[in-house]
Order: structure tokens, then sequence, then C-alpha cells
């Protein structure tokens, strides 16, 4: 339990390392880069959002073909 909590704030402190040398030396200005920021994250939750639709799709019809016996292997 130990290993866990140490590894989980070296994770906290390095992300917050990270994130402020990120603002210190970024070529664009702070709003800049919180509008780049929050649009590169809508646009990654939009993808996920799409592909799951699109997989949650294929399950469906997978499991309609299932129940009506259409397994889809060659007879």
């Amino acid at each position: 339990m130990k290993r866990l909590l140490s590894l989980l704030v070296g994770f906290a402190i390095g992300a917050a390392a990270g994130y402020a040398l990120m603002t210190l030396f970024s070529p664009v200005s702070g709003d800049e880069l919180r509008s780049n920021m929050r649009e590169h994250y809508e646009a990654s939750l939009k993808a996920g959002r799409e592909a799951a639709a699109k997989r949650r799709a294929e399950l469906e019809k997978e499991l309609a073909d299932l129940r009506a016996g259409n397994t889809g292997e060659p007879v």
C-alpha cells in the first residue's frame, strides 16, 4: 500500500511540474493555451464518443444476429 501511495504522489508531483513547465515555456499566451487545450479535449471526447457509438452498433448487430441464429459463419 505504501508503494502505491508513493507512486501516486510521485505521479501527481510530476504532473504538476510538467504543467508548470508547459505553461512557463509555452510559445502562446495563457488564454490561447487554455483554449487550445480545451479544443483538443473536446475533439478527443467527440472522437471517443463516435468510436463508442460505432462499436456499440457493431455489437448490437452481432447480438441481433446471434439471437436470430445467424452466426455469420459459413456452413
